[in-house]
Parts: C-alpha cells; sequence; structure tokens
C-alpha cells in the first residue's frame, strides 16, 4: 500500500500539475508560433528578402563533399525568426500585464522615526 499511497503523493502536488499544463500550453502555443512563422512572416518577409539575398532555395546549397551547409543555414535562420517572434509576444503579453503596486510601507517612515526622536530630545 505504500507503493500506492507514494505515488498518490506524487501526482497530487503542484508542480506535476503545473508542468502538466505548461507542457500542453506549450504545444497550442507552438502551434500558434509555426502557423505565424509559416504562414505569415516566412511568405511576408523572409522569401522576399531571400529573393534579394538572391539564395531563394537556400536549403539545397551544399558543397562538392555533399555537406549540406544549406539546410544548416535554414535551420539557424528558421531558429532566430522564431525566436524573435516569441520574444515579441512575451513582449507584449508583458506590456498588457497591469504592473502590480509597490507595497506600501507597514509603519512610520525613517524621517518620521527621526522627527519623533528629535522632538523627543528637545522635551
Amino acid at each position: 500500500m505504500g507503493f500506492i499511497s507514494e505515488f498518490k503523493d506524487f501526482i497530487s502536488k503542484g508542480n506535476v500539475m503545473d508542468l502538466a499544463v505548461g507542457v500542453i500550453i506549450g504545444g497550442a502555443f507552438s502551434a500558434i508560433v509555426t502557423s505565424l512563422v509559416g504562414d505569415v512572416i516566412t511568405p511576408a518577409i523572409l522569401n522576399p528578402a531571400l529573393k534579394a539575398a538572391q539564395v531563394e532555395d537556400l536549403a539545397s546549397l551544399k558543397t562538392d563533399g555533399g555537406i549540406l551547409y544549406g539546410k544548416f543555414l535554414a535551420a539557424v535562420i528558421s531558429f532566430l525568426v522564431i525566436a524573435f517572434v516569441i520574444f515579441l509576444l512575451v513582449k507584449a503579453v508583458n506590456r498588457m500585464k497591469k504592473p502590480e503596486p509597490a507595497p506600501s510601507p507597514s509603519g512610520p517612515t525613517q524621517e518620521e522615526l527621526l522627527t519623533e526622536i528629535r522632538d523627543l530630545l528637545k522635551k
């Protein structure tokens, strides 16, 4: 019976549930970012830039030895575009969040205490 209770304790901890929610939301968010990059940014920005640089078919570039450095460069560019899009999305979400008010000090300030001490010393 100890194994089952240990398993129940493991499953009921908040960290496991937070991780499960994070993985599920991450999967859904991944589909959004992939669509944004593949369906919007690549056709609108990346493809025209590659055509202007005359490297439209970047992934097929290779050396005489058969090393496909073009595929590697395409993967690096894809990563950078996705990372930049995620950066912009996180920045936008953070901007939408309300800043939390600064905690009000509990009790008199240092100046108030010094003024009180000064007044007591005068008496």
